[in-house]
């Protein structure tokens, strides 16, 4: 039997990467979008299906956290439907946003729009999921290297939501532990992606930012996705309430 995993923010960027990568390696999905991406996370259902994967979607808006108790009622109905399961293996913690700004420039729109989708969010959505979640399963949930350094100096209230992440992640693996579940955070460094307006994409940007890096460039998806597979289907039960920071030596 396939192991199945749910991953927040599936359409694009980095989820994207880590639904294919763990299609590859033989995991069947659950990916969740936000309704305007519908057409993107066909696309990926699609290529999912290719590699001889069963995936589905579901929409989710992690910021509305009133949704969160149907939202589990569907998992459980397509876990049965699908898979003839009353559970999953794997839970990722992966929707988010990126506004960047000085503290003098941050609004209380901004932080709370950054605490709604990147902290409250993950938090109860984690837990209505948890009665669903595979003794012996595994969460990951993501952080930063922002968390770790201050870049630009432009992302103050990201970095320090995903500071309370990787907090939330060490109290959930302890809690979660008498299960055989593990909880980690994964912290990637600048990645190539359309996130935070897809600055990142620039080619100047991206040689800076390979300036700054001990391995000389900036960091593309398949790089954080292939710690994600390692993590979720390698022999790394016994790894736990870990910050793994995935940057190719960003600003060490």
């Amino acid at each position: 039997m396939p192991e199945i995993a749910l991953i927040t923010g599936g359409n694009r960027g980095l989820g994207r990467a880590y639904a294919l990568a763990l299609a590859e390696a033989g995991v069947d999905l659950i990916l969740t979008y936000r309704t305007p991406a519908k057409d993107a996370i066909e696309a990926v259902l699609a290529e999912a299906r290719g590699l001889g994967r069963t995936a589905v979607a579901i929409p989710l808006d992690t910021r509305e956290i009133n949704t969160f108790d149907q939202f589990t009622a569907t998992v459980r109905e397509a876990l049965r439907t699908t898979w003839e399961r009353d559970d999953f293996d794997f839970l990722l913690n992966n929707a988010g946003t990126g506004p960047g700004a000085t503290i003098a420039d941050t609004t209380v729109e901004m932080v709370d729009e950054v605490f709604a989708v990147h902290f409250r969010g993950p938090f109860f959505l984690t837990q209505k999921l948890l009665p669903l979640i595979a003794d012996g399963g595994r969460i990951l949930n993501f952080s930063t290297g922002l968390s770790r350094f201050t870049g630009e100096g432009l992302y103050s209230a990201y970095g320090a939501m995903k500071g309370a992440v990787e907090v939330f992640t060490r109290y959930l693996a302890k809690e979660v532990a008498p299960r055989g579940i593990s909880a980690n955070v994964i912290a990637a460094g600048a990645t190539a992606t359309e996130f935070a307006g897809g600055g990142l994409l620039d080619e100047n940007v991206g040689a800076y930012i390979g300036t700054q890096t001990a391995r000389g460039r900036i960091g593309r998806p398949a790089d954080i996705a292939g710690v994600v597979v390692a993590m979720l289907t390698g022999d790394t039960g016994w790894v736990t309430a870990q910050r793994i920071e995935a940057s190719g030596g960003m600003l060490i």
